[in-house]
């Protein structure tokens, strides 16, 4: 019965019942999507529990728990795209990574699923250098301009932002909504891309909340969104970072207004750069103070009666002049929030549309009650004007920026980034060698003394130093200091006075004088403690078996030194070779360098002077040092068999085969430079010069140039060399046949023509291949070259082949003594091949001096230079990476014995030479007093023109130099130099002894500083 009853209303209302059913399930789910639109209360579950899993630690070594971002503007402009390509070049140039950030499992499936790395992004970063303290030495923030909190943001910015770009952003009723969806905005979007799928004109604003288009300007490619995919990326990295501190998202949300207002790209402005966040952008397009700007907008409260018409008045009162100046700077910074849409458009050549655009949101947002109509009324007729010229951050004194800039162009190297741009850039933390404290004492020192009272005080006025008429200005000081660290040298300071970027310590090459000496010395001094090592264990009759040229005063000294001495340990001999006697006669003439040369002394007293290597050290005296390069050139000469005694000996012909190549190729290259670019015209011209005006000369240059030429070719040209001539046909026919190219070797023509029978033959090389190369005439010539030194040759030339031999071995000589040079840290690949090097021809730069000091108080041991200590990338982040460097070990260049004595020979020159006024100048607080010791050099840089007899015909100065290397104690050494450029230079006297005096006068600054000592990561003996 009952059965029949249910039978009877399920058939009567049952459709009813289900559609009922299916209705509440229906409106029940809706209310639920409605609720969780609003509330976002199971996103937060869900994705808060995910957003959990997310997270990093940074843990000691290389980390395998890692992924490093894709190509987006934030990660590429940050180096953390970079950063595994980074670490692989540190790696080569002795960086290790000690400690790096592990990915927690979840974040890496992320990662590997293509979502964007959640963590706490920096609005924020930059360059920062810091000293061997810990404290900064120089910091680079970009954006350079921000806000720290969303409370420091005037309110009507905020208000402007939400309105053009996510109003719900920050309704306080849904504590958990997401940020990175807002639901009617984006249905708004997905109905008007479908209507424009319709039809083209339909348009389509997008449905980005700021938290997604903080992403997808971050790290989407190029900062785009080229694909549904792409989006859907953005909204998912986004909605993980809204719930990355928890459920309730309105602090994030806050903070996401402050991260989009610092960060927002408004394209690049010359001069600036990249420009991103408001506050960089007022400044770059407006050239507008964000200090001020933020006054204003904050202090802004309404505008009362204010009309458009105020700003026609002749006079405003007070507060109407402040409304004009608020509604100018918020008419520029909503100009800047509206251009983000289009930056490249908007802010390059879109003035015009952006004034009407912005226009129209003044009049919305007063319609809508965001802001007040006096605001709008006072803003709508100012025209915003974007600033045409590049504008360029104030920058400071290059004085100060000295080492920061030594440094940035050391990482510069490290990371291979020319551009300092990309470099300040970076996210990156770096530990330097460098003594924050001492580096602006130092700077302190040298500034002061532009001022003529400082120096004065300094003692920097007197003999051989400045003189009362000398223009500081034009003076440079420099000073270099370095620490012997323990496995490193460390550089304290690098300080100077000249204001402009150019680091003279490293960047140029100078002629430092007497310095040279040092290194000749050195030299001489490995020679002799090679000389012990091969002949010091032998006995007297095996000494005496030894044949050694005549011409090698070195080895001779050196067997007969052994063969007497009663003690034959290393040091003796070395003692020993420091007491040889030279005699310091400027009167006798040197053949060196391929001609005669006389050198003088810088003291007259010297001249007559029979001297030890010890004191012409001391008293840096010139022909001691001249006579004594000579003995160390022959020793490698002559230490070979002496090819210039045998003439048949078959080595020779090797030998001057190489010279006429070397010297046909000084020669090409000359008439090359005089040649090159010239019309055949012109060259034939500037040839026939130097030639004897008459038909044999002219015929010989003809058929050289035209050897295919027939007879009524050379006549054309006779005849237009010489216009009164007459010759008959024979005599043509005559001078044709003679002079064939067959018929006189290149030698032989040249002879005939009076010109160098290369240059004739260059002339005619071009003449038939225009625009060839040097190169290519090198290869052209290397017949030719051979060709007119045949008579060279020949057997009879015996004395002119020794001379030019000699000057080959010369040559090869001064190759050695480069590579010894070199190894001790010489800066060129080349010496001047003749005895002036050992007085500084070859120049020099203060760097390498240092680094030669710091061989020598190392005990002979070249330490590598530690100036970057430590790189720290990605601070805070979960890509972050400290790499800290490594030094290889030290490399032994110098015997031990030699470093010794030669530190003790620089102590000599402060006790009793050339820099004694250092004397007991460097006295530490409890009294006692420190070794010093150094070489002076002086460099006085011009070209000068010699005419026949070696007459002097002009001399153009260069520059002027003085320098002191030096050593403190038996940790510190480094250079001070002083320098002027230019012609002025003449006019300045100082010697060596200002730079002397000048390491004097810091000594006051610098002793506390030397005590107190620094804590590196390169620690210090």
């Amino acid at each position: 019965m009952y059965a029949l009853v249910w039978v009877f209303l399920w058939r009567k209302f049952g459709r009813l019942l289900l559609a009922s059913l299916v209705i509440a399930v229906v409106v029940g789910t809706m209310y639920a999507l409605a609720v969780e639109m609003q509330t976002s209360r199971l996103q937060a579950a869900l994705i808060g529990k995910l957003a959990r899993e997310l997270s990093f630690k940074v843990e000691p070594g290389p980390s395998t728990a890692i992924r490093f971002p894709g190509p987006g503007p934030y990660d590429e402009r940050l180096g953390y795209r970079q950063l595994p390509d980074v670490v692989e070049r540190l790696g080569s140039q002795g960086y290790a990574v000690t400690a790096q950030a592990r990915m927690s499992q979840r974040l890496i499936e992320l990662s590997d699923k293509g979502l964007f790395a959640t963590y706490r992004e920096k609005d924020q970063a930059g360059l920062e250098l810091r000293d061997c303290r810990g404290a900064p030495l120089f910091s680079a923030r970009f954006p350079q301009r921000v806000w720290d909190g969303l409370d420091a943001v005037p309110p009507l910015l905020v208000d402007a932002l939400l309105f053009i770009e996510n109003r719900e952003l920050l309704d306080e009723r849904y504590p958990m909504r997401n940020a990175a969806i807002e639901w009617d905005r984006l249905g708004r979007a997905a109905a008007d891309r479908a209507l424009r799928l319709v039809g083209d004109a339909h348009a389509s604003p997008g449905g980005s909340t700021l938290a997604t288009q903080i992403e997808k300007y971050r790290h989407s490619p190029e900062g785009r969104t080229e694909s549904v995919q792409e989006k859907l990326r953005q909204m998912a990295s986004a909605s993980l970072r809204t719930y990355l501190h928890g459920e309730y998202t309105l602090p994030w949300r806050r903070q996401i207004v402050v991260d989009y207002l610092n960060t927002v790209p408004l394209a690049a402005k010359a001069g600036f750069g990249e420009v991103n966040g408001l506050g960089d952008g007022l400044w770059a397009w407006y050239g507008r103070d964000f200090a001020e700007v933020n006054q204003l907008l904050t202090g802004y409260s309404g505008g009362g009666a204010a009309t458009v018409q105020l700003v026609h008045r002749p006079a405003l009162a007070f507060k109407d002049a402040l409304l004009m100046r608020q509604a100018l700077a918020y008419k520029q910074t909503l100009s800047l929030l509206i251009a983000q849409r289009r930056p490249s458009h908007y802010l390059t050549v879109g003035e015009s549309a952006l004034n009407r655009l912005t226009n129209s949101y003044l009049r919305v947002m007063a319609e809508a009650g965001v802001i007040d109509p006096a605001l709008r009324d006072a803003a709508l007729p100012i025209r915003v004007q974007l600033q045409s010229q590049p504008v360029a951050e104030r920058a400071g004194s290059f004085i100060e920026r000295k080492a920061a800039t030594a440094m940035r162009s050391r990482l510069s190297g490290l990371l291979d980034m020319p551009r300092s741009y990309d470099l300040d850039r970076l996210d990156l933390m770096a530990g330097t060698s460098m003594d924050g404290d001492m580096q602006r004492a130092s700077t302190h020192v040298l500034r002061s003394l532009k001022g003529r009272a400082a120096a004065k005080e300094a003692g920097l006025y007197g003999f051989r130093m400045l003189s009362e008429g000398d223009n500081l200005s034009g003076l440079v000081f420099s000073f270099t200091l370095f620490e012997r660290g323990e496995r490193a040298n460390l550089l304290r300071v690098q300080a100077d006075n000249h204001d402009q970027p150019l680091d003279i310590n490293e960047g140029a090459r100078l002629d430092l004088g007497s310095t040279a000496k040092l290194r000749t010395l050195i030299t001489y001094l490995e020679l002799v403690a090679e000389l012990h090592d091969r002949w010091s264990g032998l006995s007297s009759e095996q000494l005496a078996s030894i044949a050694v040229s005549s011409k090698d005063v070195l080895g001779r000294w050196a067997l007969q030194y052994l063969a007497q001495a009663k003690d034959r340990s290393p040091e003796a001999m070395l003692e020993a070779a420091m007491e040889r006697s030279y005699s310091a006669n400027p009167g006798e003439a040197f053949y060196t360098g391929g001609g005669l040369h006389r050198f003088e002394n810088f003291e007259p007293k010297d001249n007559g002077r029979v001297l030890s290597v010890r004191e012409a050290l001391k008293h840096s005296v010139n022909l001691v040092f001249i006579r004594l390069m000579r003995d160390v050139v022959h020793h490698y000469m002559h230490r070979a068999s002496p090819l210039e005694e045998d003439a048949a000996d078959p080595r020779r012909q090797a030998l001057l085969s190489r010279f006429a190549d070397q010297e046909g190729r000084q020669f090409i290259t000359r008439f090359y430079a005089k040649y090159q670019g010239r019309s055949r015209d012109e060259a034939e011209d500037l040839l026939l010069r130097s030639v004897r005006v008459s038909p044999v000369p002219l015929a010989s240059v003809f058929r050289s140039l035209e050897p295919e030429a027939g007879v009524h070719e050379l006549a054309q040209f006779l005849a237009r060399r010489l216009p009164r001539a007459t010759l008959s046909e024979q005599a043509l026919r005559s001078l044709h046949e003679k002079h064939g190219p067959d018929r006189f070797s290149l030698a032989d023509r040249g002879y005939l023509a009076n010109v160098h029978p290369l240059e004739l033959w260059l002339v005619a090389y071009l003449r038939q291949h225009a625009g060839a190369t040097l190169g290519e005439a090198f290869a052209a010539s290397r017949v030719q070259r051979q060709e007119v030194y045949a008579w060279l040759f020949k057997p009879g030339k015996k004395k002119a082949q020794d001379v030019r031999i000699r000057g080959l071995f010369e040559q090869d000589a001064f190759v050695e003594i480069q590579r010894a040079w070199r190894r001790l840290g010489y800066p060129f690949e080349s010496l001047t091949p003749s005895y002036a090097t050992a007085i500084g021809a070859s120049g020099d730069r203060p760097a390498a001096l240092a680094e030669l000091m710091g061989i020598i108080v190392n005990k002979g041991e070249r330490l590598p230079v530690a100036r970057i200590a430590s790189l720290e990338f990605a601070r805070d982040t979960p890509y972050e990476t400290r790499l800290d460097y490594q030094p290889p070990e030290a490399q032994r260049v110098l015997p031990a014995a030699v470093a010794e004595i030669v530190r003790r020979s620089l102590i000599e020159i402060v006790q009793e030479g050339t820099a004694r006024r250092l004397k007991g100048a460097w006295v530490r607080h409890d009294g006692s007093v420190l070794d010093v010791g150094g070489k002076t050099g002086t460099g006085d840089h011009r070209f000068d023109v010699h005419g026949r007899g070696g007459q002097l015909i002009s001399s153009r100065v260069v520059n002027r130099t003085a320098t002191f290397a030096f050593l403190i104690g038996d940790r510190h050494f480094g250079t001070v130099m002083v320098y002027v450029h230019g012609p002025e230079a003449a006019k300045y006297k100082f010697t060596s002894a200002l730079p002397a005096q000048l390491l004097k006068a810091m000594a006051p600054a610098l002793i506390p500083l030397l005590a107190q000592g620094c804590r590196d990561e390169v620690a210090v003996r």
